[in-house]
């Protein structure tokens, strides 16, 4: 297996508690690798402490908010590595989950490589980090997947490791879905939309502990739910260039829409309302991105 350089890139906003925590079980399973921790504007004294207690550690801080994908480029622009490893605050990997996903690396055609994260939920450890999708009547559906296959829609921005050469093609996540969520989904999509692959790797585990992260404590869940249906809205009318696809969406929007209000959810029809406030950046970056493209959203 090829020797490569690599940078851990830790996003973190409001986040010292988890620091406190995580933070050193992460630098003792990180072979002595480059740590960086990229601060979304913090108010709890992140950055102090950081600087505190982890002088070692190189710390990216703004001066205004970003959101996750402003957070993770400008961490990962700071990372001298040829593969980034992108782990959340709220994750700790376990020893020895490094290897596994380099070795992946040394196949060219490789963006990215997703962790097995055991997700703690409810006390009960559940098993996640291989994604399944596909096109249903205009809509990109996501689900997990089970863990017994390498292959995987998505790699998640949270756990994974990512070719930054690529990553840099790709101009890195879109902080067009700022706050978060989707951003991933994106990135891995517009990969496989230029050729590459995303690999799932069991052997490569690490804890999440969803019911710690900031987004709960921070958002309500309609905020939420309002910010993951406009996002959706958003990834498909980005990336999608498959005509069949497109009219099955304009087909189906309206009807979806009419259900969301016969059934009283009304933040859907927000979210649709105020994804359709980003037509023109959309139009824009379908422009930029379709350069790379080279496989059809149907395969």
């Amino acid at each position: 297996m090829k020797k490569w350089d690599v940078s851990i890139v830790i996003p973190n906003w409001n986040g010292v508690y988890l620091l406190q925590k995580h933070l050193q079980n992460t630098i003792d399973a990180s072979d002595g690798y480059e740590i960086i921790v990229s601060d979304d504007c913090s108010t709890d004294g992140s950055v102090d402490y950081l600087k505190k207690n982890f002088p070692h550690v190189i710390v990216v801080s703004r001066k205004s908010r970003q959101g996750f994908a402003g957070n993770v480029n400008a961490g990962v622009a700071r990372s001298t590595g040829d593969i980034v490893i992108l782990l959340n605050t709220d994750v700790e990997p376990e020893k020895g989950f490094l290897q596994p996903l380099l070795s992946h690396f040394d196949d060219p055609d490789v963006f990215a490589v997703g962790c097995l994260e055991k997700s703690w939920e409810n006390g009960k450890s559940i098993l996640r980090g291989r994604g399944l999708a596909h096109w249903y009547r205009g809509f990109y559906v996501h689900n997990r997947g089970e863990v017994n296959k390498s292959d995987t829609a998505w790699v998640s921005g949270g756990s994974g490791a990512f070719r930054w050469s690529m990553w840099d093609q790709l101009g890195g996540m879109d902080t067009i879905y700022n706050p978060f969520y989707w951003e991933d989904i994106d990135l891995s999509y517009r990969a496989r939309k230029a050729g590459w692959k995303t690999i799932f790797e069991p052997k490569s585990i690490v804890n999440h502990y969803h019911e710690e992260g900031t987004i709960k404590r921070e958002f309500s869940p309609s905020d939420v739910k309002r910010i993951v249906y406009r996002n959706q809205f958003i990834f498909i009318w980005k990336n999608v260039t498959d005509m069949k696809i497109l009219l099955s969406h304009a087909f189906w929007t309206p009807i979806r829409l009419i259900q969301a209000l016969l059934r009283n959810d009304l933040i859907m029809i927000q979210g649709f309302l105020w994804a359709l406030t980003y037509i023109g950046s959309i139009i824009q970056k379908r422009f930029r991105q379709k350069k790379l493209y080279k496989r059809a959203d149907n395969e």
